[in-house]
């Protein structure tokens, strides 16, 4: 059982307010302007505290209990190995200079992958009661001024919520195991065609599409230690068209890059195979006992991606020449099967169907995990219909954000033409993401002195500082290093046009947010005569339950807070 919090004498405006027994309201804990509330749900999860004008917590998931073990493991482990490691090690290589520097480079990765789950993990034990993973640590760790990050982390979700980028992936490998090289409008009929899918695969049954994806890990782990074996046979000898297996690793630094750009652009290479490390945290309301449960198997994921990448970087070294392989590009892993099991249309066949299985699975994974922090968005209360985001009907699945996933996607995969455009596009979510990305790790010291301060319980899970410390400069690297200039100049990265236009634009998308913000939260209901204050909404039967944002008027201020708890509950209604 959680202990209580135990209050000295403090100010008034620190003082807690103790309901009576026969009273259902949690304990609340005053700071200043802000509530805590206790909240505790029916994942087997321990009681918590979480700041009241945060979306409420649901005691029973309506998305149910289907995630066990082994779709923690999967989870991560879909979203994780998608086809980075099949197309980047060539480029990393490229960047980096040498294989030396390249596998140290795989194994930041690896202490960076863990550094982040671990950073996760303890956001996740203070909120064990809520899915969503940033839209929650961002919401409860920056609860002031109310509504800016929700509001802000909201808008730039919808805009930028697509995945145009993996469905092309997609296509391109179904043109391949075809044998046809396709128009641009054949190969974006394909990838709406392989997106539709995927949606079609997560939307109609939550539990059979976990099951999915679990099929679809076990088949990502089998091809990689596939590699890896055949890595470990070939720098045994026992290949004849490999006649020097270990040559690659003789001097194995000889030619290291000291070029500020390409060490950087290899990094953040590096950060992207890594990425999805955390993806089981948006699923954590739908998880028995959470905390425990994600830092058993939720490491264990990211030991195997972490292990198995190390060992397929190790066979594609011992098999292709390095020269050759730094020329490779996104087929990095199509030239290690060529090398060893020669030019056959047979084994090019079989590895397209590989990576193919492997984006797929990685578009589902990412379908699931983005569906719910869309929908603990739209619990938040800050987007219009809010019974649009939050419904779980017919199928029991999250309707509303699957169909905004799905038609942002096609907008940007059918309107941008290929080339600069769509590259610009692909790139331009990243700089918002990188900015909350180092909010979130900040938060946790917001958040840890703040619990301390109000001598709330502790967590049942605290990440090292100096992984945290490590996390956060990786996030203040992201920021900075796409600022650096290409070697080529101004004009010489991925697009035609200035290399950091997307940087430009994503500080301008942040910034229509925040004004926006301020508009609909302060200036509008100035000049209107309203407040803006949150109410609990239920939905279904009573079965979902989300804030709403009402407009109160002014002259009702008073009265609507005297009615209402701190978490925008109606008084007479909690008994």
């Amino acid at each position: 059982m959680t202990a209580e919090p135990k209050l000295a004498a403090r100010p008034e405006a620190y003082q807690r307010s103790i309901p009576s027994a026969d009273d259902s309201l949690s304990d609340v804990v005053h700071d200043g302007s802000l509530a805590f509330t206790r909240v505790r749900g029916n994942n087997g999860s321990e009681a918590t505290y979480q700041e009241a004008s945060g979306a409420p917590v649901e005691s029973n998931s309506p998305l149910g209990y289907h995630v066990g073990w082994l779709t923690i493991i999967f989870l991560n482990v879909n979203q994780m190995i998608g086809t980075g490691v099949f197309s980047l090690p060539g480029t990393i290589l490229k960047a980096t200079g040498s294989v030396g520097l390249a596998l140290v480079y795989w194994a930041i990765g690896a202490v960076m992958a863990l550094a982040g789950f671990a950073t996760y993990l303890e956001l996740a034990s203070y909120f064990p009661n809520r899915s969503g993973s940033e839209v929650v640590y961002l919401e409860q760790a920056y609860p002031r001024p109310k509504y800016l990050f929700p509001i802000t982390y909201a808008v730039q979700s919808v805009i930028l919520s697509f995945s145009s980028s993996n469905a092309i992936v997609m296509s391109r490998y179904v043109w391949r195991i075809a044998n046809k090289t396709p128009s641009d409008w054949q190969m974006k009929g394909v990838a709406v065609a392989a997106y539709t899918l995927a949606v079609i695969f997560v939307l109609v049954h939550n539990k059979y599409s976990l099951w999915a994806i679990n099929v679809l890990g076990v088949v990502k782990i089998t091809t990689l230690v596939f590699i890896s074996i055949t890595g470990l046979v070939v720098l045994g000898g026992h290949v004849p068209r490999v006649p020097q297996p270990g040559a690659n690793f003789r001097d194995a630094f000889d030619g290291t890059t000291t070029n500020g750009n390409d060490l950087s652009t290899a990094l953040v290479s590096i950060v992207f195979a890594y990425s999805g490390y955390a993806n089981a945290f948006n699923v954590v309301n739908e998880i028995k006992n959470p905390v425990p449960s994600i830092k058993r198997y939720g490491f264990v994921s990211v030991a195997i991606v972490s292990a198995l990448y190390m060992l397929c970087n190790v066979a594609y070294f011992a098999a292709v020449d390095k020269v050759a392989f730094a020329k490779s590009k996104e087929v990095a892993a199509g030239v290690f099967f060529t090398t060893v099991f020669g030019a056959s249309g047979a084994a090019e066949t079989a590895f397209n169907v590989l990576v193919l299985l492997s984006a797929f699975g990685n578009l589902v994974a990412s379908l699931v995990g983005q569906s719910r922090m869309i929908r603990e968005i739209g619990r938040q209360g800050v987007l219009p219909w809010t019974g649009f985001w939050i419904g779980t009907r017919p199928f029991g699945t999250p309707i509303g954000p699957y169909a905004l996933k799905w038609v942002m996607t096609f907008i940007m995969i059918v309107a941008p033409p290929a080339g600069d455009a769509f590259q610009f596009v692909v790139s331009l979510r990243t700089y918002p993401e990188a900015m909350f990305g180092l909010a979130m790790a900040v938060g946790v010291f917001v958040i840890r002195k703040r619990r301390s301060r109000n001598r709330l319980p502790r967590s049942q899970f605290r990440v090292w500082n100096v992984f945290l410390v490590f996390y956060n400069a990786i996030q203040v690297f992201l920021l900075v290093m796409p600022w650096w200039p290409p070697k080529g100049g101004p004009y010489a990265g991925d697009v035609s046009f200035w290399y950091a236009t997307y940087c430009v634009t994503g500080i301008g998308i942040m910034v229509v947010c925040v004004l926006y913000y301020f508009a609909w939260i302060f200036v509008i209901p100035s000049w209107r005569g309203y407040r803006i204050r949150a109410e609990v909404l239920k939905a279904q039967d009573d079965s979902i339950t989300s804030h709403k944002l009402v407009k109160v008027p002014v002259t009702e201020v008073e009265k609507w807070d005297a009615e209402h708890s701190e978490a925008g509950e109606l008084r007479d209604r909690r008994r």
